[in-house]
């Protein structure tokens, strides 16, 4: 099921690319149905969405809108165990978040100038959560905390009907518990469509954030610019470095717990042991038979996993900075020791007790991260993606006129003459 290889630095590369090629080009009709539906979404509105809601999702809605007593009612239906935990979690991830916020500044010189920067959360974000077989709510405290943080006026919160056009009570907890503002019943494209554009009822929002399936990052997509959106995201992925020091049956469990995510997601160990990676492979293949999602965590490991046995520890910080992981435990006997030269991941897990699951729902750090090699230019999703920066300016008279002939060469030399006459017009003025 998974396969062990030693592999050279030019087989290793080639895998590499296998990965990160694996999401495919984009599939046409899905491309051309999305922009269908959103189109029809734009002129149609409220009544475009139920029907789409019809089609989809098997009901027919009289409001999209949930009110704050259906929201309330929702919750009842979770145990107080889980709301418990739901709190622990939210604490986390908005003490990791407030200490991202930047603060607005105002810089003054002695000779009267003065220079800033304005920092301000956005008007209105939007933020889908997905619903379907795994609902994922701790995407709830990732995506809107960071916006509370921010400062971001609204939050509208977009997510599928369950049965009978009943929300997932857990989304619903994690909604009220991380400070959504509203939240409407609607899935799909069309539910981003509904965000971008507005309709009757949905509020146009400045930024749609949040996972979902092909049709939802397709829709995202098409969309940029309408708004701004978050990242498109493609299937997840995990590398795991290990050494001699690491228990095997960990870093199984490790490499299942992205697995079962999709078949198309990533799990890849390299160590230097040979020995560890037999013993993780066994490991591995005892753990599965328990598991729920066996079907797709074999599929997975088929297609897109791998155990590498590398010569050195140097070749493993060498492949992980050119795979560029969305997740990367670093299982070693020191594992701050390889911190400073990892520089192309999204979120680092460092340790032997420091699984990838501490960090999608507990530990603080943000769960929405760079995948298929995007680690390498791309952050993880934080406070100031839901703020918008102006800078300004301040120059008193005599300074404008000290800076003028630098100014006008600047100007002139770009061939921009109404530039250069703009402080032309005041030098001249000021004689």
């Amino acid at each position: 099921m998974l396969k062990i290889v030693t592999a050279s630095p030019g087989e290793r590369q080639d895998f590499i690319q296998t990965l990160k090629a694996r999401a495919g080009t984009p599939d046409s009709k899905i491309e051309q149905s999305v922009a269908q539906i959103i189109s029809t979404v734009q002129s149609g509105g409220d009544e475009a969405v139920k029907a789409y809601s019809r089609q989809f999702d098997g009901w027919t809605p009289d409001s999209l809108e949930l009110s704050r007593q259906e929201m309330e009612a929702a919750t009842r239906d979770c145990g107080p165990d889980f709301l418990a935990a739901l709190k622990r979690a939210a604490a986390n991830i908005y003490d990791f978040h407030t200490r991202q916020k930047q603060q607005s500044r105002i810089d003054a010189q002695g000779n009267g100038i003065i220079t800033g920067q304005r920092v301000r959360g956005l008007h209105r974000v939007g933020v889908y959560v997905p619903g379907g077989t795994a609902p994922l709510f701790s995407s709830v405290l990732m995506n809107v905390i960071p916006a509370k943080v921010a400062g971001v006026g609204e939050i509208i919160m977009a997510t599928p009907p369950g049965r009978g056009g009943r929300p997932d009570p857990n989304i619903i907890a994690a909604a009220l518990e991380a400070g959504v503002d509203r939240v409407f019943l609607m899935g799909g494209a069309q539910a981003v469509a509904a965000l971008a554009y507005g309709t009757e009822t949905v509020p146009k929002v400045d930024k749609i954030v949040g996972p979902g399936n092909i049709f939802v990052a397709t829709a995202k997509k098409q969309l940029y610019g309408v708004v701004d959106i978050d990242m498109i995201a493609g299937p997840s992925e995990i590398l795991v470095i290990a050494d001699s020091s690491a228990d095997p049956e960990f870093l199984a469990a490790d490499l299942m717990s992205q697995a079962e995510h999709d078949p198309m997601a990533s799990a890849v160990l390299i160590t230097d042991s040979a020995s560890l990676a037999e013993r993780t492979v066994e490991a591995l293949s005892r753990q599965v038979e328990k598991l729920s999602r066996r079907e797709i965590i074999e599929k997975s490991l088929d297609g897109f996993g791998a155990v590498i046995v590398c010569d050195t520890m140097d070749e493993a910080v060498d492949f992980a900075n050119q795979l560029a992981p969305e997740h990367l435990e670093v299982c070693c006997e020191n594992p701050f020791e390889y911190l400073g030269r990892l520089d192309n991941a999204g979120s680092v897990f460092l340790g032997h007790y420091s699984p990838e699951p501490l960090g999608d729902y507990y530990a603080g750090a943000n769960h929405v991260l760079p995948t298929g090699g995007t680690a390498r230019f791309f952050s993880p999703l934080s406070v100031d993606d839901f703020v918008k920066k102006s800078s300004f300016i301040y120059y008193p008279r005599e300074e404008l006129l000290k800076a003028a002939d630098d100014i006008i060469l600047l100007a002139e030399t770009e061939e921009l003459t109404a530039h250069a006459n703009s402080v032309r017009v005041r030098r001249e003025r000021a004689r």
